[in-house]
């Protein structure tokens, strides 16, 4: 079957899925705070086993024993919609800060408000920030862990974008460790892409980063030293330039 053949049939398995749970997650917030954050890592793990059968995308994981038991931050490299599924199906139950352009959509856009995740304006600047900080805050005290994606959108295969400083304040003036995460998602869920390959996606989960006492400028710099490095190990023929 060809690519397009597999990513059609994914995408017809993939929406009717979604449109279940886009309804049934808001719905279960009637029943308490946990039960939308379960169906929700249960809505990712089955989009992303869908997406393994029908379109080939496998994944590998190193680095697991650096995952902490009590909450972190994550911040990962974006690329495609692949490392959402994966970060939401595989790690402890987390909320997102993610663009408010976000809630227009229907099914995610409910989920995402289901769960508690942090929309913000990204051309608010300083005012964002302290939203991540104060909202983030409050997740974390109630045992969440929360995920951000530095770069603030989707970056092509090779290139590398600004790296925003909201998750490392947040974890600076929490003492959160962050949690990076590097992986080569967009070889086969491109960017924007309807066509999928075949494939298996190599994730790097690193040591978590101590940010206790430091200044987020210095962490934002680390975590992105780290990433990108990740980056160039994993594809270097991508990021020779970079």
């Amino acid at each position: 079957m060809t690519a397009f053949l597999r990513s059609l049939l994914f995408v017809a398995g993939a929406v009717p899925v979604t449109a279940v749970f886009g309804v049934l997650v808001p719905l279960s917030r009637l029943l308490g705070r946990r039960p939308p954050l379960w169906m929700a890592r249960e809505w990712a793990r089955w989009i992303l086993e869908w997406c393994e059968r029908a379109c080939g995308i496998r994944h590998e994981v190193r680095g697991w024993e650096h995952v902490p038991k009590s909450p972190a931050v994550i911040m990962a490299k974006h690329q495609s919609a692949w490392e959402t599924l994966f970060l939401e199906a595989r790690f402890p139950y987390q909320c997102w800060v993610f663009k408010e352009e976000l809630l227009w959509l229907p099914f995610v856009g409910w989920g995402l408000a289901a769960v508690g995740s942090i929309a913000i304006d990204r051309k608010s600047g300083v005012a964002a920030r302290e939203q991540i900080v104060e909202q983030g805050r409050r997740r974390l005290e109630d045992g969440l862990w929360v995920t951000i994606f530095p770069e603030g959108t989707r970056v092509p295969v090779g290139r590398r974008g600004r790296y925003g400083l909201g998750g490392a304040t947040l974890a600076t003036r929490t003492g959160t460790p962050i949690l990076p995460v590097a992986h080569n998602a967009g070889e086969f869920w491109g960017r924007n892409a309807f066509r999928k390959h075949a494939g298996t996606v190599k994730v790097v989960i690193g040591p978590p980063i101590e940010t206790r006492g430091r200044d987020a400028v210095a962490v934002t710099r680390e975590v992105e030293e780290w990433i990108e490095g990740e980056m160039a190990r994993l594809n270097p023929e991508r990021y020779a330039t970079s």
